[in-house]
């Protein structure tokens, strides 16, 4: 049995990169496609050979790869992968428009909808270029939204991160999702159940964070607050802090650890479609106050791991806060979740038990599947 497994561009290293990386470990023989790759920027794929579009020979593409966003469709079209029996692709743009064998199975990692292309005002409005030639951009755009509806139908099954993105695949693409909790490296983060009198924040600081409102909650509560991570807003958030909240910015991996460890918990206010916090605090035995939406409730166990709250609102974290208060937290079970639920190995196991589902017998078999049951949350 041949695999392909697809990616949109190998040109840096996030989340997305992260997970296809995971994809290339469980599938050691499988042919590694992609548009543009820049090894040095990106996985490490060690001695993996990488197949590009022909876009890779444009001088510079691969550093100002968001500039050629027109010409991805086009070029994963282009790509010869009519003698493989099972292609993954991973995307969250323009890989799941790749032309496979009709017999084949085409599983689609979508880790969000194109973002830029249905939700166009939030993910570039910070991105000058944009504000001086939207009026230019617009047509090409609305040209793309519906190349991208078209393209959608490609894939034969689709896997989210969270069940918010699958379910705005269900939504903009009409297609439904299952999903799979993507894993992070446990091994950043130490476990504590002695916690120190203070609580913590870790994020970059913009607006959409909403820092603001467990600035104003713990200017009200008096508590002992520090406030990891810089951004635009930081000097706004400082003038409106009480002497009881510190802001430390970027501080070094081995300290933020130790905070993380040390935290009475970890604050979280954004909507996040995953949200990678709430499970590093998890990792190290502190319990989360989060907003009660988004990837959160994927990840966490009220009265377990952490308490939610209903309101993006001052008045919504401290009663929230006040709560958490009256909880014997149990940090050893916390940490067991993560473990049990976040760790490369449960990504594996989670994985081969839905392929096994989804592939079928013969397929599972040539593919050599583990399936052990999964851990309940």
């Amino acid at each position: 049995m041949k695999i392909a497994l697809v990616h949109d561009y190998l040109t840096q290293r996030g989340g997305a990169e992260r997970v296809f990386e995971l994809l290339c470990k469980r599938f050691p023989d499988a042919d590694i496609f992609t548009s543009l790759y820049d090894p040095e920027r990106t996985i490490d794929l060690r001695d993996r050979i990488v197949k590009t579009t022909a876009l890779q020979a444009i001088p510079g593409a691969s550093r100002h790869f968001r500039m050629f966003a027109p010409l991805y469709f086009p070029a994963f079209r282009l790509l010869e992968l009519d003698d493989y029996d099972l292609v993954f692709s991973s995307t969250t743009s323009f890989a799941k428009a790749v032309r496979t064998r009709e017999d084949a199975l085409h599983i689609c990692f979508c880790h969000n909808i194109t973002r830029f292309l249905w939700d166009t005002q939030t993910y570039l409005r910070g991105y000058k270029e944009y504000q001086m030639l939207s009026p230019l951009l617009e047509p090409i755009f609305h040209q793309m939204r519906r190349l991208d509806l078209h393209y959608a139908s490609e894939p034969n099954v689709y896997v989210a991160n969270s069940s918010t993105v699958a379910e705005r695949i269900q939504r903009i693409y009409n297609r439904p999702a299952s999903f799979i909790n993507y894993p992070i490296d446990g091994s950043q983060f130490k476990f504590s159940d002695k916690k120190d009198d203070f609580y913590l924040v870790s994020c970059r600081l913009l607006s959409y964070k909403r820092v603001d409102i467990i600035v104003e909650a713990f200017n009200w509560l008096g508590w002992p607050l520090i406030v990891m991570g810089d951004g635009p807003e930081r000097e706004r958030l400082e003038s409106i802090a009480l002497d009881n909240i510190t802001f430390i910015g970027h501080i070094s991996d081995e300290e933020r650890t130790r905070l993380f460890a040390k935290a009475r918990m970890v604050i979280v206010a954004a909507l996040e479609d995953y949200g990678l916090v709430p499970i590093e605090a998890n990792f190290s035995g502190t319990p989360v106050v989060s907003f009660g939406a988004g990837g959160v409730l994927d990840t966490q166990i009220p009265g377990i791991t952490g308490v939610f709250f209903e309101r993006q609102t001052p008045d919504s974290v401290q009663a929230a806060l006040l709560k958490a208060q009256d909880y014997d937290w149990d940090y050893r079970r916390i940490h067991q979740h993560a473990i049990d639920n976040f760790t490369q190995a449960a990504f594996f196991r989670k994985l081969d038990e839905f392929l096994n589902v989804t592939v079928g017998a013969p397929m599972a078999a040539a593919l050599g599947l583990r399936c052990e049951p999964v851990p309940q949350r």
